[in-house]
């Protein structure tokens, strides 16, 4: 009888396991780390038929030094997402990030550590004065940030022409240093990403962001203080935003007012955060998702100079790829809510 029974449990267990692995194959973080490496492949395959070398040490160090910046701003914007609010600042701040670290630093070692305090202390302030026009003033955080981005470009055009100051010689390491094929930038983003993962799955904070974005009527009536979660969530985001001006600083050796307008790191930010499956309404999503987002950007960036492509094309490619990811994921989740 017990053999019998056994046997009998076991297409439960299978099933079990089956239905599992489904959950986690349809999971969008999961999803978009398997097309990050589809893409790599994928762009291996296409440059070695026009006769050129993708996975060249070389290559592989430039792909990862450009998910450093992104990577950082766009898990900033994660954090705010999840909340249910935005924000458009980040590409004027990271600018104004690398003026003012490269001017407090003027080129001496000695005054690294003032430069580096100096920039998180401006990036906090912005980030809080998001945060209370958001929560006090009650302003839609798309016209909130938005303003704050104007009234930071219009400072920046007011004041500077073209690049300004210099980086202290030891800083630099952070920009150029590698091990092997791996830039030491890289494990700050590794560093970052991880407390930010923590505080999002292990802490009251975290599940605060996740029940704000979720709903946030709801949440308040739980006793959840939302307008502080958004405001914490508006800080962290521009603290983000200062880590990677810093390292913009390093790579360029001086301020440049165009670091993060030039790379649209507003737009390509919030790009990276939908494709790793954020939901812009909040309440769903991670850091984990939108890593792998960065890398298919990055890996796609890399892909279409190696060959050439005309920047209105790829800047078309691109938007497919975007708006195909997020009908995919929407489309999970109506069937989702069907077979619910």
């Amino acid at each position: 009888m017990a053999a019998t029974t056994d046997a009998r449990a076991l297409p439960a267990i299978g099933g079990a396991d089956l239905r599992r692995w489904r959950r986690n194959l349809s999971d969008p973080a999961v999803g978009i780390w398997l097309a990050a490496l589809a893409v790599t492949v994928l762009g291996w395959a296409v440059v070695a038929v026009r006769g050129g070398e993708f996975l060249t040490q070389s290559n592989i160090t430039g792909i990862l030094q450009n998910c450093v910046a992104l990577g950082l701003i766009a898990l900033g914007q994660t954090m705010v997402i999840l909340t249910g609010s935005l924000d458009l600042s980040v590409a004027y701040l990271a600018s104004l990030g690398t003026l003012v670290a490269a001017e407090t630093m003027a080129g001496d070692d000695g005054n690294l550590v003032l430069g580096i305090l100096a920039v998180l202390a401006l990036c906090t302030g912005v980030g809080l004065a998001n945060g209370l026009i958001v929560t006090k003033l009650k302003v839609n955080a798309f016209i909130a940030t938005l303003g704050v981005a104007l009234i930071l470009r219009g400072w920046i055009e007011d004041n500077y022409t073209g690049p300004a100051g210099q980086v202290s010689p030891g800083f630099q390491r952070l920009g150029y240093d590698r091990i092997g094929p791996i830039p030491v930038s890289l494990f700050l983003l590794v560093g970052v990403a991880l407390a930010l993962w923590f505080v999002l799955r292990h802490t009251r904070l975290g599940h605060h962001m996740f029940a704000t974005g979720g709903d946030e009527h709801a949440a308040r009536l739980s006793g959840v203080r939302t307008g502080r979660t958004v405001l914490i969530a508006h800080v962290l985001c521009a603290l983000c935003v200062g880590m990677a001006a810093l390292f913009l600083t390093a790579r360029f050796g001086s301020g440049s007012p165009w670091a993060g307008t030039e790379a649209s790191y507003d737009l390509e930010s919030i790009a990276a955060v939908v494709l790793g499956g954020t939901i812009l309404a909040g309440g769903r999503g991670g850091v984990v998702g939108t890593l792998g987002g960065v890398v298919v950007l990055a890996v796609l960036d890399s892909v279409f100079d190696q060959l050439a492509i005309d920047p209105f094309f790829k800047n078309v490619l691109r938007g497919v790829v975007i708006i195909a990811a997020v009908a995919v994921y929407a489309r999970r989740r109506r069937s989702t809510r069907r077979s619910a």
